[in-house]
């Protein structure tokens, strides 16, 4: 699993994939070489004969030429790029967030909303302790990974999260039992707005919130990650192509407005799924220090971080091996400055195995 460290936020690296030094044309070059050729010296009455003229034009279209060149060269790696992320292997892994009391949450995780614990680690050196909830074994499910750094008790969860989605049979009886255990309700159960599925919202000993969806039995409980988004139709188009997500559907509710679009690698009701919300003329939300990112795993890190850059997104951590474990991962921010972390498919089974 990835570490996560709050309250310290990581610096940014320059990417090294499409800069000059690569075998591709670089199109920020382009204009400086054009300009380069007009500058030098040129006797000022042969810019009124034809042989001047004729070697200005010779430049010019080497220029175009060669700019075109790049432009189909930049085509051609993308459409490739697109493929292959079309065919990776790419599943929704687990969510990190950090809680102030990790015992706490665990008790209100497992006893009111049925959750197991999975597995608990602590990491006394670096001041810190993960658990690993959810509802099966990490292998096939995705999982919450809970972060308690020692001595912190609180965290500013912002305005940009916004909750998570659980299915439920019985959305009343869920809500009576996490009543009796002390838990807050923040909506009581009745039909979603413009819509007729049961839900409820509910809240943890931190703050988050959770959606409680009245379905029949499903394979994923936990279905939803709610992130609120400034520009809906630039997130779908770089989560389509940069993280090989399907569009599974898109609803306007200009009565409240809204928009709204969920996102994933399958169904609904089978899989866990992004649910991106966009709210009308809010372009930037403050993402607080509480909600961290979505593990992804991929079949390749490199070419995952590749895609990213190229289709919008910005790497934070160049691909490779983790020091110690050699689970390669990459890391990486969407254009909203939402963090996601790709982790290799392979060693991920390995680090479980070992566990």
């Amino acid at each position: 699993m990835v570490r996560i460290i709050p309250m310290v936020s990581s610096s940014i690296r320059p990417s090294s994939y499409l800069t000059c030094s690569s075998f591709m044309f670089c199109n920020a070059c382009a204009p400086s070489r054009r300009f380069a050729y007009l500058a030098t010296a040129v006797p000022q009455s042969h810019f009124f004969g034809l042989k001047a003229s004729s070697k200005i034009w010779r430049g010019e279209s080497r220029t175009i030429a060669t700019g075109n060149m790049a432009q189909a060269s930049t085509a051609a790696t993308q459409e490739s790029l697109l493929e292959w992320v079309k065919k990776d292997k790419r599943r929704m892994l687990h969510v990190v967030y950090r809680v102030g009391d990790l015992d706490r949450t665990i008790k209100f995780y497992t006893e009111c909303l049925g959750m197991k614990l999975l597995r608990k680690r602590d990491i006394p050196e670096e001041r810190y302790t993960n658990a690993f909830l959810g509802y099966g074994p990490e292998d096939s499910h995705f999982v919450i990974e809970l972060t308690y750094n020692y001595g912190v008790d609180s965290y500013d969860i912002g305005a940009g999260f916004g909750h998570f989605g659980i299915a439920v049979e019985d959305v009343a009886k869920t809500v009576e039992l996490i009543k009796a255990k002390g838990g807050k309700v923040n909506r009581e159960p009745g039909p979603v707005k413009g819509g007729s599925t049961v839900i409820a919202f509910i809240e943890d000993p931190d703050g988050y919130k959770f959606e409680l969806l009245e379905r029949g039995p499903t394979p994923e409980p936990l279905c939803q990650v709610m992130l609120r988004v400034g520009d809906l139709d630039r997130s779908i188009n770089f989560y389509e192509k940069a993280f090989g997500m399907k569009l599974l559907r898109k609803r306007d509710n200009p009565e409240y407005k809204y928009t709204i679009a969920m996102m994933g690698y399958g169904s609904e009701d089978k899989n866990c799924v992004l649910e991106l919300t966009y709210n009308y003329g809010v372009t930037e939300y403050d993402k607080g220090n509480a909600y961290a990112q979505i593990a992804i795993g991929t079949d390749d890190v490199y070419r995952t971080a590749e895609a990213v850059e190229i289709f919008g997104g910005k790497v934070t951590r160049e691909p490779g091996p983790l020091p110690g474990i050699n689970t390669k991962i990459t890391a990486c921010l969407d254009p909203d400055g939402w963090k996601t972390v790709f982790v290799d498919n392979i060693d991920f089974l390995k680090e479980l195995e070992g566990v």
